[in-house]
């Protein structure tokens, strides 16, 4: 019997089980970094199945399947929540007032749980090793971390799911090249000498200046970068003044510069700062520009996603659909930056009624997504095994 097929029957035997662990993990969510208790309970199932997960400074842990491999095979689950209200009438839902796994994390973590804990039963010709991250959700993310204490040594090649409301349960989305975006956060301060409203002659004025960056900085971004790499630049928040007649000192404001393009991402500052500084130069003010990076795109590998759509196939002939490319961010990224592999869409949408979206209080999956998704990862295992990835494994 092969790997699928034993994983299948894993699955079948302990449906129940399985479905109560992510109960478990969705009614007691925890904010990034501050993961204790859920570390605690994957720790206590892994041991309970047989295994020795290593945890890491903190929170998180990982833990190592079948025999000794300079070339493992990983897979990724976050384990945090966010800080949003639950708004759903499910009997297990959050117990913890303003926080919420409204990003499918306990999905992922419940999936990845069970991939372990049903290896632990097969015998493996590779070696497997599952990571449950820590802080996903936040800058600096938990992935550079991981892979600071030693996550990816002797790994050769990492997947990962994330759930898709929008996709049909049973369907994996897939795609090569970036996936998801880089996204980075600008904060503006600008200054300069204050006064009344109808003498702006003897001010800087801040609040001009400040719409000449809403207004400007965008469009010419958008002539001095490469239109095809998605390279969007979007205000949130612009603050000044406290009266119609006075010309404030200071003012302030924010938004986020997304890419799918990692060159564009690496020199996208520099571009800012010049470009800022040009717009407000004849202003006569003077400013601050606190630029923060977050994460380079998600850039799946083309033979790693080719063993993903195998891997998919093998369940279900029909299961693979296209995924579009997200504006949004996610830390998987920073392992694609040492050893090939690739993020695929899980679907959890059952089929019927509204389409909902991550990050929302009222998010609901189907639960039938878990098995699909530790199907594919047992589907992967045995890929692996059979020699698929030539080709793409990290030296």
């Amino acid at each position: 019997m092969g790997i699928s097929a034993r994983v299948d029957q894993w699955l079948r035997t302990h449906r129940e089980k399985v479905v109560g662990w992510r109960r478990h993990i969705h009614a007691n969510p925890e904010l990034s970094h501050m993961e204790y208790a859920t570390t605690d309970f994957i720790e206590g199932v892994l041991r309970d199945h047989g295994l020795e997960p290593v945890r890491f400074p903190g929170t998180g842990l990982m833990v190592d399947i079948g025999p000794e491999s300079d070339q493992r095979l990983a897979f990724r689950a976050d384990l945090d929540a966010l800080p949003i209200s639950e708004e759903t009438d499910l009997e297990f839902a959050s117990t913890v007032p303003g926080v919420a796994h409204a990003c499918g994390h306990d999905v992922h973590t419940t999936v990845a749980l069970a991939t372990a804990c049903a290896l632990a039963e097969s015998d493996l010709e590779h070696g497997v090793r599952v990571i449950f991250q820590p802080a996903e959700e936040v800058m600096e993310g938990g992935a550079s971390d991981v892979i600071t204490w030693g996550g990816l040594e002797g790994v050769g090649a990492i997947f990962a799911v994330h759930a898709e409301p929008k996709l049909r349960v049973g369907r994996v989305g897939l795609r090569t090249g970036a996936i998801t975006s880089a996204s980075d956060v600008l904060k503006l301060k600008v200054c300069g000498p204050g006064g009344h409203s109808s003498r702006p002659h003897l001010t800087s004025d801040v609040v001009y200046a400040l719409s000449k960056v809403a207004t400007e900085l965008p469009g010419l971004l958008s002539r001095r970068i490469d239109p095809r790499t998605g390279t969007v630049l979007v205000f949130g928040t612009i603050n000044a003044g406290y009266a119609p007649n006075a010309i404030p000192e200071t003012g302030t404001i924010s938004g986020t510069l997304r890419t799918a393009d990692i060159a564009t991402w690496r020199t996208n500052e520099p571009l800012v700062r010049e470009l800022i500084g040009q717009i407000l130069a004849p202003t006569g003010c003077t400013h601050e520009l606190e630029y923060q990076k977050g994460v380079p795109p998600v850039l799946n590998d083309d033979l790693a996603t080719a063993l993903l759509a195998d891997a998919t196939r093998s369940i279900d002939p029909q299961a693979v659909v296209h995924a579009p490319q997200s504006s949004g961010g996610e830390d998987f990224s920073w392992y694609l930056e040492h050893v090939p592999g690739s993020m695929a869409r899980l679907g959890c949408w059952p089929g019927e009624g509204v389409k909902q979206d991550l990050h929302r209080g009222d998010l609901v999956v189907d639960e039938r997504s878990i098995g699909v998704g530790v199907r594919l990862f047992a589907a992967v295992v045995e890929q692996y095994g059979a020699g698929a990835t030539d080709g793409f494994l990290a030296e």
